[in-house]
């Protein structure tokens, strides 16, 4: 079975806040433990909608229901005006997403990044400020060709 969550910055952004003077490793999983019915007690082997599900929980115990929102909103805030400031028209996200899907920046659309994702791009986006914004591509310019029409006096014969 492939792994179905890779991310676990939602489920440590709510653990790592709890208090627990206990073995926190050990708290980890009795809490998968809890969630899978026993199955595993690994967060790698959890399928998606059990993820959702511990965090929905331990969320809900702890009060930081809507922080992974609110740190990715806050992620992607920085990130458009940073793009803004390098030249990228963030009013039209087809532009948006085709910057970011470029594999040198982040690979996948804007909407698709997760915080870690947001933060690396924002590192890039600064260092391309830094170096003075985005180059324009130069266009290549065709040497435009003219006719020039030269009337003459005289007769035209049609040599058939």
């Amino acid at each position: 079975m492939e792994q179905e969550v890779t991310n676990f910055a939602r489920f440590y952004m709510t653990f790592n806040k709890m208090k627990y003077t206990g073995d926190r490793e050990e708290l980890k999983r009795n809490i998968v433990r809890q969630y899978t019915w026993d199955r595993t007690d690994s967060l790698r082997a959890v399928t998606l909608k059990e993820y959702n599900a511990i965090c929905d929980g331990i969320e809900k115990l702890y009060g930081n229901k809507d922080a992974y929102r609110e740190a990715i909103r806050k992620h992607r805030s920085v990130v458009l005006k940073l793009m803004q400031k390098i030249g990228i028209d963030t009013t039209d996200w087809t532009r948006v997403n085709a910057f970011c899907k470029d594999d040198r920046l982040a690979g996948k659309e804007f909407a698709r990044l997760d915080g870690e994702e947001l933060e690396a791009l924002a590192v890039k986006l600064r260092v391309i400020q830094k170096k003075g914004g985005l180059r324009k591509k130069e266009e290549k310019q065709v040497p435009q060709t003219q006719v020039a029409y030269v009337v003459m006096n005289g007769s035209v014969s049609n040599n058939n």
